[in-house]
């Protein structure tokens, strides 16, 4: 009966997290292009293929994987899992990785749909693809991602930028009356936004930004999603960004 009520799936997986579950399980919390954030149950954790099952599982690692349901399990398993993007830089390069867990805890805090979201997904998996791939303005990847994703979550900026806005949180728009202080992105943060979402994710280099500057601009960022999503304010990844960039 219980083989009759198992279900086969496949799907691609991004790791956002990983809780240990006695002496030798693991959940792996992940959104998936198949059913929105789930979580995955691994069992028998032990012995020489410990480490290689848990290499798989490191925050933003894009994975291929056969899911298994049934109304018997309280959560998805794995048939076969391995990686869908073979990473080359992101488990080596410190600057890299940081912004891969930054990435990683704040999907884990936003996302909570068990549904399909193709667009979100593919954002997601393609942002994994062109962290992977970046060269040059790497310490500009965390605000480009952040300035893109509230796109999926329903808080896009919705009109173009004109000279000299300001950016209003509370309306999602840039204007030219300055906003009450509560509500205000700067002018100079509204030009970096609107550069943010103009900027092809290849080109990031040429956003000239120093420290300082993307320092106070990943803090109007969070005013932003804290205003719509307050569980952005748990994400405990921002100090070292601002440390590291």
């Amino acid at each position: 009966m219980a083989g009759q009520a198992m279900k086969r799936y496949t799907a691609r997986g991004v790791v956002l997290g990983t809780l240990k579950y006695g002496e030798k399980g693991l959940i792996v919390q992940m959104l998936t292009s198949s059913h929105g954030r789930q979580s995955y149950m691994v069992q028998g954790l032990g012995g020489r293929s410990r480490n290689a099952k848990l290499a798989l599982f490191q925050p933003m690692f894009a994975l291929e994987f056969e899911g298994l349901t049934s109304t018997k399990m309280d959560m998805h398993r794995f048939g076969e899992v391995h990686a869908g993007l073979v990473l080359q830089s992101i488990p080596f390069d410190v600057k890299k990785s940081t912004i891969a867990l930054f990435m990683a805890e704040v999907l884990h805090r936003l996302v909570k749909e068990s549904e399909a979201n193709e667009m979100l997904f593919d954002f997601v998996w393609g942002s994994v693809e062109a962290l992977d791939a970046a060269t040059e303005g790497v310490a500009n990847f965390h605000l480009w991602f952040l300035s893109h994703l509230c796109r999926f979550l329903g808080f896009s900026p919705g009109n173009e930028y004109m000279p000299e806005a300001w950016f209003n949180i509370a309306e999602g728009h840039f204007t030219r009356e300055c906003p009450p202080r509560e509500y205000r992105i700067s002018q100079e943060n509204a030009l970096i936004l609107r550069d943010m979402l103009e900027c092809d994710v290849r080109y990031l280099a040429e956003v000239g930004l120093n420290r300082h500057q993307r320092v106070d601009f990943l803090s109007a960022l969070m005013a932003y999603y804290s205003y719509h999503l307050d569980t952005i304010n748990s994400v405990q990844s921002i100090r070292i960004l601002q440390e590291l960039f």
